[in-house]
């Protein structure tokens, strides 16, 4: 599409700080071009037609030139890119490779879709958006406790701040705008807010719309990838105990008496709908991946959202479940890894093909979570494959105060199981071409 001529007569502009060094750079070719011609000859014919023969042979004098006129285009080329990249970058902080190559090379990674909430989600994000930029995160939205629980109370609007913390885990880089919304009201009537979570609620408000508010934040702080919420509906969450109990609200699920045990969870109501760009992403993804994060609290609850199921079941791509590290008072005390499978299988029979285990020793910090009731996942290894599913055990503790997954092991374990699963697949065809077929 042609620009109108105001648009091409600002490059003209005084003060832009281009024209220089675009006229410095054709004053380069053109010494450049000159000392070409010289040294093959083509002028040296005429010049000593003219005045006889230089004191100086011209092949000696077009190589120099040559030189010279590359130097200067080189030089002007790149106080061009200079000039340009200065003017029109948005991430000072970073240098115009580094954009090109989060805009051209992400762009082309892997299509995953990633179902989960809490911590557990965000973190697995951090690490993948280093890979990709096709990341889709399917984000519970029955939280009712702390801050969203507020909002959604005073407001009505869906929780807001799982969806948020994905947010930030997926935006581009660690500006100030990205600690913005993680900053949290320590005292006065924003008490226990996050600035995120009124963000959202105050963009839903003006959009009339909580999606169309994700996907302004996501503009925002330059989101790589999207967030979507499992459903735009208000749901809860019930447990079911052993015991024949009942507890409504994800807040109080975990406070529950810890000698029963949760027997079955659900949405209410449980014929929700999830956004048609979920269910796109689903049907287009290289890979899907359950987790991390509390199996009853923000696992499960994407997968009774019926259409999603449905979904993950028809898809040929590679499910893979990622473990917690450590299990979770009040929702899975002493259960391992295959108990955790199993439950999810028992909820929505999505089919899984792996499943990531931590083999790492949380040792240093065992005391600590041993007196909050929490333990260490075991891996089962033996009883995953009994199910059927392949257990993919490494190390992937984060070396902090917590004992969580570390983002860039995690994130690297998964690409590098995704290309193994794609390589047996084309083996398993007979052919050089990589599907991803169950």
């Amino acid at each position: 599409m042609t620009l109108p001529s105001s648009n091409w007569l600002k490059w003209l502009a005084l003060g832009m700080r281009i024209k220089r060094w675009l006229f410095l750079a054709t004053l380069g070719g053109i010494a450049f071009s000159a000392g070409l011609l010289m040294a093959a000859d083509f002028v040296a014919v005429r010049v000593r037609h003219w005045v006889g023969d230089p004191p100086v042979p011209p092949k000696v004098t077009g190589t120099l030139l040559m030189i010279v006129g590359l130097m200067i285009v080189v030089f002007a080329l790149r106080r061009f890119f200079q000039t340009l990249s200065a003017a029109v970058a948005f991430q000072p902080r970073k240098q115009l490779v580094e954009v090109l190559y989060d805009r051209r090379y992400l762009d082309q990674g892997l299509r995953l879709v990633a179902l989960g909430g809490g911590t557990g989600l965000s973190t697995l994000l951090r690490g993948l958006k280093a890979f990709t930029s096709n990341v889709t995160a399917v984000v519970a939205v029955s939280d009712d406790g702390g801050s969203s629980g507020k909002l959604r109370q005073d407001l009505g609007i869906l929780a807001p701040g799982d969806v948020r913390n994905c947010l930030v885990a997926l935006a581009d880089d660690e500006s100030l705008l990205k600690e913005l919304f993680r900053y949290r009201f320590a005292q006065g009537g924003l008490e226990g807010h996050s600035f995120g979570n009124l963000f959202l609620a105050a963009l839903t408000d003006l959009a009339g719309d909580f999606e169309v508010a994700i996907q302004l934040s996501s503009q925002i702080l330059a989101v790589r990838g999207q967030v979507l919420p499992a459903t735009l509906s208000p749901v809860n969450l019930t447990a079911c105990y052993s015991d024949g109990s009942k507890v409504t609200g994800e807040s109080m699920i975990p406070k529950h008496p810890v000698d029963t045990c949760i027997d079955t969870i659900s949405l209410e109501p449980a014929d929700v709908r999830p956004p048609q760009q979920v269910i796109a992403a689903l049907e287009q993804a290289d890979a899907i991946l359950l987790g991390p994060g509390s199996l009853y609290t923000s696992v499960i609850p994407n997968l009774l959202v019926p259409e999603i199921a449905e979904a993950i079941r028809r898809s040929n791509a590679p499910k893979i479940y990622i473990c917690n590290v450590m299990t979770q008072p009040g929702e899975t005390d002493g259960m391992g890894a295959a108990d955790h499978v199993e439950r999810l299988l028992e909820h929505a029979d999505v089919g899984l093909d792996y499943v990531l285990v931590n083999l790492g020793d949380p040792e240093k910090l065992a005391e600590k979570y041993r007196a909050e009731g929490a333990l260490p996942v075991d891996p089962q290894l033996e009883r995953l494959a009994a199910l059927g599913v392949e257990g993919v055990g490494t190390s992937l503790l984060s070396e902090t105060d917590w004992v969580r997954h570390d983002p860039d092991r995690l994130a690297r374990t998964i690409m590098d199981l995704i290309a193994r699963h794609r390589g047996r697949d084309a083996r398993q065809s007979g052919s050089g071409r990589l599907r991803v077929v169950k």
